[in-house]
């Protein structure tokens, strides 16, 4: 039986001269590691490196109220107000007690939620990642898909957040 590795292809240094200049490029070579020798299953690690790919921005911790509703009245209709654990500018992971949430639904959001009587303004996202936690909760990490302003006379808002969480 064979180890599994994780990244085992060995690169062998290429030199690339660089136009114009007199240097050269030469990239690291990559260096296989067996999958158990890190402690980590090799699936924990793959995941993670999935998600790491797919992150374009960098995440921040903020703890800020979130009020979540379905987009289509033929849905069931839910009104869960959950609190952010980290958000970035494409995204938000919040945890829940609500188990209706699946990868792939559409919800909107508001983020920060301030007070029922603030002025509509959301966004639409989708559900990317669903995770079970201790204690009956659900970590629920979304895409910001599109704002929407219902507040002003300009429809869609140009910003994503407002200026107070800006990350």
């Amino acid at each position: 039986m064979t180890i599994p590795f994780f990244g085992c292809a060995l690169m062998h240094p290429v030199h690339n001269k660089i136009q114009r200049t007199g240097l050269t490029f030469q990239p690291l070579a990559r260096i296989g590691v067996p999958a158990k020798a890190c402690g980590q299953s090799h699936h924990a690690r793959t995941v993670a490196n999935e998600y790491a790919v797919k992150r374009s921005s960098r995440r921040a911790r903020i703890a800020r109220p979130v009020r979540v509703r379905p987009p289509d009245p033929r849905d069931e209709h839910f009104e869960d107000l959950p609190v952010s654990v980290n958000a970035s500018k494409d995204g938000i992971y919040f945890t829940s007690r609500r188990k209706s949430y699946y990868k792939g639904r559409r919800v909107f959001v508001t983020f920060p939620f301030r007070s029922p009587h603030d002025p509509m303004n959301c966004e639409y996202v989708a559900v990317v990642r669903v995770e079970e936690l201790p204690n009956s909760k659900i970590g629920v990490a979304v895409h910001l898909k599109l704002s929407m302003n219902y507040g002003g006379s300009s429809g869609f808002a140009r910003e994503r957040f407002p200026e107070s969480i800006r990350l």
